[in-house]
């Protein structure tokens, strides 16, 4: 195989057999992982400094070998090695591509004028050049149809949809996140964990004013059926976010509390309905109907 390939070739094989083996095995999400983990880079760029090493030392023993041999021996082997590297179908198919004559027919394509000597040979274009040339005249045909006949969606047309879909998507997570609850979005919790989070919150915040069991002091009673801001779930969240009535009422806990917390404090508050407080504070506000 060495015999076969140069080291030019043989390294960035190597190197990027390696590197797929690295992105394959390590997770790094959409980014790439030398992007995603700087060590990675290194261990790449020392993964490269291996094998040119090798490839240095490999060749440099090869130079020893050939200084022990004859100029007979040495001559074969250059003249072997050199044959294999001579890559017959890599220069055949540039030819081809190429599409000019060989220089043993040049005679027949010289135009009848020259200059002080230097005549002109009548080439064609060359193939890769005529056919990528028609190539963009396809593309130019096919892109005008679509875009331009038909109405394509366009870079902007794109950009508006995969926003779209980021809108819905962001709704449908802040639906189940719910640490990015808002007053739009937030709903009744009712696991004993988010309760009991909610009941600490609770007694730390609201007791000098609410009393413990919720019959209130200062604020309100919270266990009977009348709301001065509402009863719902999303009015107590509001009003725990947003402070109660312009220059009185409680202060804003939304500089406080997380989105999450104040939604755990908020269902917390609603279980106090129907219970009975030892010195319940007089109703206020009116009936709640949800």
């Amino acid at each position: 195989m060495r015999q076969l390939v140069p080291s030019w070739v043989r390294i960035p094989i190597a190197f990027f057999i390696i590197f797929g083996i690295v992105e394959f095995f390590i997770d790094s999400g959409e980014k790439p992982a030398f992007i995603e983990y700087p060590v990675v880079l290194l261990f790449l760029f020392l993964v490269l400094l291996i094998l040119i090493a090798i490839e240095a030392i490999i060749g440099a023993l090869e130079n020893v070998m050939l200084h022990k041999l004859n100029a007979e021996d040495k001559a074969r082997f250059l003249a072997q090695k050199e044959s294999k590297y001579k890559f017959t179908w890599l220069k055949e198919t540039y030819k081809k591509l190429l599409g000019s004559k060989p220089i043993e027919e040049e005679g027949e394509i010289i135009l009848d004028h020259n200059y002080d000597g230097i005549k002109e040979l009548d080439n064609d274009l060359p193939p890769w050049w005529l056919y990528g040339f028609y190539l963009t005249i396809i593309f130019a045909a096919v892109y005008l149809l679509k875009y331009h006949v038909f109405n394509g969606d366009n870079q902007i047309d794109e950009l508006e949809t995969e926003l779209a879909e980021a809108r819905v998507a962001i709704e449908d997570y802040k639906k189940t996140a719910k640490n990015l609850v808002d007053i739009n979005t937030v709903t009744l919790l009712t696991e004993a964990s988010d309760l009991g989070a909610g009941k600490a919150i609770f007694e730390a915040n609201c007791v000098a004013c609410h009393m413990a069991d919720g019959g209130g002091g200062i604020g309100p009673n919270l266990t009977d059926e009348h709301w001065i801001l509402g009863g719902d779930i999303k009015s107590v969240f509001r009003t725990v976010s947003e402070g109660g009535r312009s220059g009185k009422g409680m202060i804003a806990w939304k500089q406080q509390l997380k989105p999450l917390e104040m939604a755990q404090v908020s269902s917390y508050v609603l279980t106090f309905q129907g219970t009975t407080p030892a010195n319940p504070k007089a109703a206020e506000g009116d009936i709640w109907v949800d």
